[in-house]
Parts: structure tokens; sequence; C-alpha cells
């Protein structure tokens, strides 16, 4: 793995709007980004109890 391979965008919606789940192929660990216009941010993906979402860590990187 490259090293700016370590995240896969997984998940992608809109234009100006835009909503992305991002996963990190080391840990698992999913991220939710979201910017519109020209601000932005990142935060973990959380289930009901407060943990973060965790992907299964594949070999050959996909997520699919």
């Amino acid at each position: 793995m490259a090293k700016d391979d370590r995240f896969e965008r997984v998940y992608y919606q809109g234009v100006l709007n835009i909503m992305e789940i991002w996963v990190d192929r080391e840990t698992g660990v999913n991220y939710l980004f979201h910017s519109s216009g020209d601000c932005g941010g990142m935060t973990p993906l959380l289930d009901r109890d407060g943990k973060p979402i965790i992907s299964p860590v594949l070999n050959s990187g996909s997520y699919d």
C-alpha cells in the first residue's frame, strides 16, 4: 500500500453540498466528511453506543 493510499472513499453524494464516507485502510474506522462551499469538516462515524464504526480490514483494499 502506498503512503497516500491509507484512506479510501466508499461513498459520495452531492455537488455543492458534499457528503462522503472514508475508510482508514489500516484501522477500518469510518469517517464522515461534509463540505459546503469553502468550509468542511471530518468526524468518525459512531454507532448508537458512541463507538466508532469499523469496517473489516481487507488485504485487497476493497470495501465493496
